[in-house]
């Protein structure tokens, strides 16, 4: 696994909060996902598949950190949302499937933050679906969170050069792909690719965008300018 860059720290993200209260409510909500770290865990809920006689109570209430995650904007405002999110999510220690549940509830903001965080927490491929759930989306931010870190380490080739080609089509800016430059030196397969991209467009009478140019070059390809 790659070594992560550093996540924003608590006191970077306290200082660009809008205000007193905003730095209360996220004081608050950190020690609550930090208690939720070093908390003894619950057994695995019975499957009443299996276990017919198990308990058909409601089922656990969550931590109390996890409210707080789906409401961090409302507090904290949009310009650290996704940042206070993946915070969260890091010092709870959450586990792939607390994340694979938050993703699968959660609207495009909480995807991001559980798309951001994953580096930090999940050391295998496992967590690639959500990855690739995010990647067959239109939402460019998301697809953005989704080619980060985790992805350079864990999407197979053939997942990985299409997740290029998806920036390359919605308009993502490369440098959201981490560690491009390595992943993209001497694939052959991705050169083809590419190619036949910017043969399309020149073909149609369209400019080959600057990104698509930079990761040709990237892949050891002949680059010339048509």
């Amino acid at each position: 696994m790659l070594t992560p860059p550093p996540s924003p720290t608590r006191a970077d993200i306290a200082a660009r909060l809008p205000d007193d209260h905003a730095r209360a409510w996220f004081a608050e909500a950190l020690a609550d996902a930090a208690r939720a770290a070093t908390a003894p865990q619950a057994p695995p809920a019975a499957d009443p598949a299996t276990t017919p006689e198990a308990p058909t109570g409601p089922p656990p209430a969550h931590p109390a950190w996890q409210p707080s995650f789906v409401t961090a904007g409302r507090h904290c405002g949009p310009d650290t949302e996704d940042d206070v999110r993946a915070l969260l999510l890091i010092e709870a220690r959450a586990s792939t499937e607390t994340l694979t549940r938050l993703y699968r509830e959660g609207g495009a903001a909480e995807r991001r933050a559980v798309l951001l965080a994953l580096p930090f927490l999940v050391d295998g491929p496992q967590a690639t679906p959500l990855v690739d759930d995010a990647l067959r989306t239109h939402d460019t931010r998301l697809v953005a969170a989704a080619v980060g870190p985790y992805a350079a380490a864990h999407l197979a080739p053939h997942a990985w050069r299409h997740a290029v080609l998806k920036c390359l089509f919605t308009g993502v800016p490369l440098t959201a792909v981490a560690d491009l430059a390595r992943r993209a030196a001497a694939d052959a397969e991705l050169a083809r690719m590419l190619a036949a991209l910017a043969a399309e467009r020149t073909a149609a009478g369209r400019d080959v965008p600057r990104d698509l140019r930079h990761a040709l070059t990237l892949t050891g390809a002949p680059n010339e300018e048509p």
